[in-house]
């Protein structure tokens, strides 16, 4: 019998980062990931849909960050087969999965595909050898597992056409809630939808099976009847009564959960916000990596009014949904900001240069726009001579990312 390894016998390179037991979910602290995928292929397709991922393989081995895969068969249902690939970490494989050459890489096993549901897990302790063509230093272990909260939080983003912002948030405001029960396992706990200029992003949290919900709230004649309202409006067009077309459309506005933190101190009257940062071209990740370290570190110290954060992330798509304490107005804007550093500031985003700046419906009316470097707007720090921005300018840029609150609903017993 083959006994289990150890850190110290199979990693020769650097151990994964100790995260704080506050952070229930991260991406970010660069243990290997494995992933899996179950797939329920038609009958009498099977072969089509080999010859389809051997197509798919070769071309997912040059992808960055990918070590290895592995084509299973049921012993028992032809129809059922598995894709497991192994990745350096979680960044390189969001990051393809998340792109459009991924959707069109996938297209051709969707002929032949009836259903599929795909699993992300950090690889926390191994028995055996490692991947042939993996490299000792990156096979980095998760140091120790991670206590959550029972909570599953995920998020849709989309855009609506320039002008027509006021008229979705009313279709999306004045919907009635679903059927919070899924199954005996599985429940709809909070749906928090907020707005920036035109974009929508719609974030929830689920006690159960996340992909049970989804197909449960689809299916409700009150949330369909809403996404049929906001069809005309929607500046990517979709026909939810073709599940090519709707399957395309929900895989693009996926915007997972990359971190999640909760923090030592409780507030009754807490207040939920969230906010949209703008991110320069390629920076998306970083960006979210900088919050997230902002936040675990604000965890444990008690005058942090942040008491919860979840960083949501897809390519340069960044969203922080905060629960803060005594309201936004009154928080410290460096700590409710998250990135106070003008230097990372001005690496990572493109906040528009000026406050008084045209607040139109489009996107670049909440700081999308790429505005001058944030060197310019910050000041000196002479105490330590290091530069630090401006409480003033931190204001503004928290009103820029801030985003329009739509709704946000719990369920009775959430």
């Amino acid at each position: 019998m083959r006994r289990m390894t150890t850190t110290s016998e199979r990693v020769s390179g650097p151990l994964t980062r100790q995260v704080s037991p506050r952070v229930s979910q991260s991406v970010f602290d660069g243990s290997r990931l494995r992933v899996v995928l179950l797939v329920d292929v038609y009958d009498g397709a099977q072969q089509q849909f080999l010859e389809a991922y051997e197509l798919l393989c070769n071309q997912v081995a040059s992808v960055p960050g990918h070590v290895s895969d592995q084509l299973c068969q049921s012993i028992e249902n032809p129809s059922q087969w598995l894709i497991t690939s192994e990745w350096e970490s979680a960044p390189p494989f969001l990051a393809w999965v998340n792109s459009e050459e991924h959707v069109r890489m996938v297209e051709p096993l969707h002929s032949c595909v009836r259903d599929t549901r795909s699993l992300r897990f950090h690889i926390v302790r191994e028995t055996g050898s490692p991947a042939p063509n993996a490299e000792p230093g990156k096979r980095r272990l998760q140091a120790s597992p991670r206590i959550g909260d029972g909570l599953i939080r995920h998020a849709l983003t989309f855009t609506v056409k320039p002008g027509s912002e006021e008229k979705v948030a009313k279709i999306l405001a004045d919907y009635a809630s679903p059927e919070p029960k899924v199954d005996d396992s599985t429940r709809l706990c909070r749906t928090s939808l907020f707005m920036h200029g035109n974009r929508v992003v719609r974030a929830i949290e689920v006690r159960g099976d996340l992909l049970a919900a989804l197909r449960h709230v689809a299916r409700q004649p009150e949330v369909r009847a809403v996404e049929e309202a906001i069809n005309p409006y929607l500046e990517q067009d979709r026909d939810l009564d073709d599940p090519e077309s709707a399957r395309v459309f929900f895989t693009r506005a996926a915007l997972p959960a990359v971190h999640h933190v909760t923090s030592a101190q409780q507030d009754p009257q807490e207040e939920r916000h969230a906010l949209s940062y703008p991110a320069r071209p390629g920076c998306g990740m970083r960006l979210a990596e900088v919050l997230a370290r902002h936040d675990e570190a604000a965890a444990d110290d008690p005058r942090s009014p942040v008491l919860r954060s979840t960083i949501f992330q897809r390519d340069d798509i960044v969203v922080r949904l905060i629960d803060v304490s005594g309201g936004l107005a009154a928080a410290d804007p460096a700590a409710a900001l998250g990135l106070s550093d003008p230097r990372q500031a001005a690496e990572l985003t493109a906040f528009a240069a000026d406050a008084s700046a045209p607040q139109g419906a489009a996107a670049s009316s909440r700081g999308t726009t790429p505005g001058p470097p944030a060197e310019k707007q910050v000041g000196r720090d002479h105490r330590g001579g290091h530069d630090e921005a401006k409480p003033s300018e931190l204001a503004r840029r928290l009103e820029l990312a801030r985003m329009e609150l739509v709704t946000d609903r719990r369920s009775p017993d959430a």
